[in-house]
């Protein structure tokens, strides 16, 4: 936790001396991986709203989405799954108008995409009082419609009432050590891996969505 927490304050300052406003909105566009709990973490620390965008999302779908929310910044990571999606969301960032940081992790960043594991590794000690508001967005997701996708604000008191449900109805104890291999990138996928972790205070373990038959099939193989 300890190390979690120089982790989220070193993002969190990041974004801060970025000249990102308080309130304003990052879309992120991760893996289920440390860096997405670390990166949704830092930024409502840092006082911002998460719009959380799904992995199969392409170009056209990223500026929909980034136009619709207004964005400030987007997060993502350099490839995953073999596609690039540094390419993706520098492309969708130029399209739309209100985005001013494109930050990402890995290696080979594309020039002008700001590296935040490099923003890990050389923290600033800037710090933003934020007075946090139960009753406001701290997270934005996407319904689909038949009118297309809708963005839906889903406040703290939303993500804590969907982690709290899940942690007791399943008789979630305190410390345990949790494993989810749900995508993130949707309120369900957020309230069931991330809060349910911190209302635990355990372990939280991520792995990538699998297809069970598809794993025992490899399974049998080896």
């Amino acid at each position: 936790y300890a190390e979690a927490n120089r982790s989220i304050t070193a993002l969190a300052a990041h974004f801060v001396d970025s000249g990102l406003p308080a309130h304003s909105v990052i879309a992120v566009q991760l893996a289920n991986t440390v860096e997405f709990a670390l990166t949704v973490l830092a930024a409502q620390r840092a006082g911002l709203v998460v719009a959380v965008f799904p992995l199969l999302w392409r170009q056209a779908e990223l500026v929909a989405a980034l136009n619709r929310t207004s964005a400030r910044a987007i997060v993502t990571q350099t490839r995953i799954d073999g596609v690039s999606h540094a390419d993706l969301a520098m492309n969708a960032a130029a399209e739309a108008f209100s985005i001013r940081h494109v930050f990402g992790f890995g290696n080979d960043l594309p020039e002008g995409m700001g590296s935040l594991d490099q923003a890990i590794e050389q923290p600033s000690r800037t710090v933003r009082p934020v007075i946090q508001d139960g009753r406001k967005a701290a997270i934005i997701s996407f319904d689909v419609t038949a009118e297309g996708f809708r963005a839906v604000p889903r406040t703290h008191l939303s993500l804590i009432a969907g982690g709290l449900a899940l942690s007791l109805e399943s008789d979630m104890q305190q410390g345990a050590t949790v494993m989810s291999a749900f995508a993130p990138s949707s309120f369900a996928g957020l309230a069931s891996s991330v809060v349910v972790w911190l209302l635990s205070g355990g372990t939280l373990v991520l792995h990538h969505p699998f297809d069970a038959e598809v794993l025992e099939q490899q399974v049998g193989e080896f």
